[in-house]
């Protein structure tokens, strides 16, 4: 198969990078694989965080990605159309994760003459919806012949809005660059963190529907044994989570990073960890989870979306039934109390079938019996 990929790749960075990065490499072990990027991906001024570029000690997959592509100038739509229509790919493939991309990719796909065309949808709806989204993510769905979903609420939201939709269902797969496992000991030394605490593990970008307010809250329900580490760079205001720590005299129980996590780091915080945290208000799925289990981690998680997908027919971690903060204190205590080193063990069941070589494959597969159809 030749493959057009056109998603964020280096010098991008960020966890779609990551994603892409990692699909690529499996893609092209068998497969003719193209990987184009953004020349211009969000304007600076809608972008939340402190930069998109992969910055020293980020230590990112060095994809030899070709630029041609601006989210906000149709002159460039027209000529990617142009570049990926020269090469004549079998497959175009995208992914797709926020309504802002669906003007940009939607033309693209649009104007392809050959190649099926098929998108990964982290999400259809967003968490965050607002005016006009909808037109642009019915735009995009339109352009494309098939989907791959990782969620049974991406699914329902993608058959929702395209009953007809051609589509396939996958793990996530398990992010495998971060390298090995750190010394758990060693690891909350190098992160000033206590050595006696339960420490429990809010990995990524903060943005409000992730729920970290919630996940301060509950530590008003918890004796002083548990420590909540809080790691990821802020998007929007950190001012309310500041003012629950004020309030509540949370300061030392809570250690913050509240920066940008480069890969090189990771490891450091999945290791000095005894679980990891996602109290989510709303998801779909969730590469953190894919994280966490690289590194043996267990997840507590709230019951939204298809986070309990990925967690509870494995056996790898506890869901919160109730999305507040006493739930999620409750289920914390559940967790300490009981043999969770069984859901270390289950995490092996879910890497059985969570490969990038088995996403790679169902893509391919896919595509041929679109083909034929």
């Amino acid at each position: 198969m030749k493959i057009a990929y056109l998603s964020t790749f280096y010098p991008y960075r960020g966890g779609i990078a990551q994603f892409n990065a990692s699909l690529y490499n499996e893609l092209k072990s068998g497969h003719e694989v193209m990987p184009y990027t953004f020349t211009l991906q969000y304007p600076p001024l809608l972008f939340p965080g402190k930069t998109q570029m992969v910055q020293k000690g980020d230590n990112a997959e060095k994809i030899d990605s070709i630029r041609i592509l601006s989210t906000i100038n149709p002159l460039s739509f027209k000529k990617s159309v142009k570049i990926i229509n020269e090469y004549n790919p079998d497959i175009f493939l995208t992914k797709f994760w926020m309504p802002y991309f669906a003007p940009s990719l939607g033309y693209v796909a649009g104007k392809l003459t050959k190649a099926k065309r098929i998108s990964i949808l982290d999400n259809v709806i967003p968490h965050e919806l607002r005016h006009g989204d909808m037109t642009f993510i019915n735009y995009f769905l339109e352009r494309n012949d098939g989907f791959v979903v990782m969620s049974e609420s991406v699914k329902k939201d993608l058959l929702q809005l395209k009953p007809d939709a051609k589509y396939i269902m996958v793990q996530h797969p398990l992010y495998n660059h971060f390298g090995e496992k750190i010394n758990k000991r060693e690891a909350r030394a190098e992160l000033a963190l206590p050595q006696d605490k339960k420490i429990i593990l809010c990995f990524g970008f903060i943005r409000d529907y992730k729920g970290i307010d919630l996940a301060l809250e509950s530590l008003r329900y918890l004796d002083d044994s548990y420590h909540l580490l809080i790691a990821g760079e802020v998007y929007g205001s950190f001012d309310k989570y500041r003012n629950i720590i004020k309030e509540h005299k949370l300061s030392k129980r809570v250690t913050l990073y509240t920066r940008y996590i480069s890969d090189d780091e990771t490891p450091l915080f999945f290791s000095a960890a005894d679980c990891n945290l996602l109290p989510y208000k709303s998801a779909t799925q969730s590469g953190i989870v894919a994280i966490a289990y690289h590194f043996d981690l267990p997840v507590i998680a709230t019951k939204v979306g298809g986070l309990s997908e990925m967690i509870e027919p494995y056996g790898s971690g506890i869901m919160v039934d109730e999305l507040s903060a006493r739930g999620i204190s409750d289920t914390i205590k559940n967790f300490f109390a009981s043999h969770y080193s069984n859901y270390t063990a289950n995490i092996a069941n879910y890497k059985l079938i969570a490969s990038w070589k088995s996403l790679s494959d169902n893509i391919i597969s896919f595509a041929e019996e679109l083909q034929r159809t």
